[in-house]
């Protein structure tokens, strides 16, 4: 269903995924800077929000600038930064945690204080934290089941099952290494932050002093982007430039969602 002009009009901040909506993999769609450019000419703005927390917010600005891609550290949402964040307001008597994942995660908790444990440390962590880890190694997923299975406090960075790719590859993301744990011990995650988790979004909407329908946002994945818009009262829209077929989209989406081919449709709409 196709939201009125008014609804449209309302708009004054779009939020976007990034892989699957801007870019595949390291590739740049060729519609992403006319669409950015096309925001900026009506006064729109723009953040990214990512579930890939393999990255630091640095990592993500280089990427961002080496494809021409123009945006502040204002403008760029992370669940790595996410995680940090959240167990600092929530968990703070937090020291000493087992990371399942990338050294850039690992150093970014390392930076703020806390200290990593590794498979060799028989001492029970405070906080168990699993990721999307494209370093992953057996060892150390075998302890992260071994501290879940013990009940210290688990908090995963995202539900992605996998990661989009133009490769010819499945690239297995947090959701199905939580799986993974989940089937050997059945212990679930306490916590699990990023998308479709809609905290990211409402803080960025009190940050900005918007309200949740003058906020779109936009993904290619119904269970992750289009469930947070929704969560977060956003304007929920469904590119098919990433993972949703058309026909998953036309199972999966309910009343309110908009689905389009890519952000040039949305710019055309807008």
């Amino acid at each position: 269903m196709t939201p009125t002009p008014e609804r449209l009009s309302r708009i004054r901040h779009v939020v976007m995924d990034m892989d699957g909506t801007i870019y595949l993999g390291s590739q740049v769609f060729p519609f992403t800077l006319g669409f950015l450019e096309l925001l900026r000419s009506k006064g729109i703005g723009y953040s990214f929000l990512t579930n890939n927390p393999t990255r630091s917010r640095a990592d993500y600005l280089s990427k961002l600038s080496a494809m021409g891609i123009p945006c502040t550290p204002d403008q760029m949402l992370t669940t790595s930064q996410a995680a940090i964040e959240y167990v600092a307001r929530h968990m703070p008597s937090v020291r000493r945690v087992y990371v399942l994942g990338t050294a850039s995660l690992q150093d970014l908790f390392c930076s703020a204080g806390y200290i990593l444990t590794d498979e060799k440390d028989p001492v029970a962590p405070d906080l168990l934290v699993v990721s999307f880890d494209t370093t992953l190694v057996y060892p150390r997923l075998c302890k992260a089941a071994w501290w879940a299975s013990k009940g210290v406090p688990y908090l995963a960075t995202n539900p992605d099952r996998v990661c989009p790719t133009e490769d010819s590859t499945v690239l297995i993301d947090c959701g199905s290494i939580q799986q993974c744990i989940e089937y050997a011990t059945g212990r679930k995650a306490d916590i699990v932050l990023g998308k479709p988790d809609p905290t990211m979004l409402l803080e960025l909407e009190a940050r900005l002093g918007l309200e949740p329908d003058q906020v779109a946002m936009i993904g290619d994945r119904v269970y992750t982007d289009i469930a947070m818009a929704r969560n977060a009262g956003a304007l929920p829209v469904l590119v098919l430039s990433g993972e949703t077929t058309p026909a998953l989209a036309a199972q999966a989406c309910q009343e309110g969602d908009l689905v389009v081919q890519d952000l040039a449709a949305f710019g055309a709409l807008l």
